[in-house]
């Protein structure tokens, strides 16, 4: 599992560079919401079976694990701060790997930057829903309270799927401090949902734009309407399902996924 040590920085976010420059496509792990860069260990471990050598910049978000925290988590801000990172570690043109909140961050970034390819782990972008969630709680999760909405998302999450070694690695890595939930959702709270729904179309359309391949990886079958929305925008997207893994199919099946993440330079354009 990579390092910690705060004093392997990029641009001012901490992270792991590993591999070897060659012809594939430089991969960059973008982990979720309150968890840090060790979340993509088992991943990491199975690709250099599958994959080996293949050159990865291993990130902890803004304010997360080893990264500095900061006054603001807006997500437009944080993009060129990866970006940074990115061109720090000598990488050209990286494919994006995101979990969760790091899926969105995978999507801004490939809407502004050279990007070779977007992949999105468990997060559906059409955010509506979740909008009115966090809103309903919105008293709670700005109060003393805030871990009891947090407890309520990860039961969501459905972790108890996993294997317990892997939800032994999230329980340990996992920091669910007010000021990232706060910050990180702030604007979910604070837009109104019909500027959120447009701001995700103008960025898709600008990956579509771009030729960017792009394929999602969830733990289950989307809806249908999802499916419908996403093919309207993204008619070149690809989509996996990996079961029974619930929000975190990498760690469920991680050697599938790495074959996922190995395969990046046959998807469809």
């Amino acid at each position: 599992m990579p390092s910690q040590d705060p004093s392997t920085t990029f641009a001012g976010l901490a992270g792991d560079s590993l591999g070897e420059d060659d012809q594939r496509p430089p991969l960059v792990l973008l982990h979720g919401l309150t968890y840090d860069r060790r979340l993509w260990g088992p991943t990491l471990t199975e690709l250099r079976t599958i994959d080996p050598g293949r050159r990865v910049l291993n990130l902890d978000l803004p304010g997360h694990g080893a990264s500095p925290r900061r006054d603001t988590y807006v997500m437009e801000q944080l993009v060129p701060l990866i970006r940074g990172a990115v061109e720090d570690a000598g990488l050209r043109t990286p494919v994006l790997v995101g979990h969760s909140a790091g899926a969105v961050l995978a999507t801004i970034y490939a809407s502004r930057c050279p990007t070779s390819g977007v992949i999105n782990v468990d997060q559906p972008l059409l955010t509506t829903a979740f909008a009115q969630l966090l809103r309903a709680h919105e008293a709670t999760l700005r109060g003393p309270g805030y871990a009891a909405l947090w407890d309520m998302m990860v039961a969501s999450m459905h972790t108890e799927l996993l294997a317990p070694d892997a939800q032994q690695l999230l329980r340990t890595i996992c920091d669910p401090r007010q000021d990232l939930l706060v910050g990180y959702w702030e604007q979910v709270l604070t837009t109104p949902s019909d500027e959120l729904t447009d701001n995700v179309i103008a960025g898709l359309a600008a990956v579509r734009a771009a030729g960017v391949p792009y394929h999602n990886v969830f733990g289950q079958t989307p809806s249908a309407e999802y499916q419908s929305w996403l093919a309207e925008l993204l008619p070149h997207a690809v989509t996996t399902v990996l079961p029974d893994s619930g929000h975190f199919p990498q760690l469920a099946h991680p050697s599938r996924f790495a074959r996922v993440l190995a395969s990046t330079g046959t998807w469809p354009q």
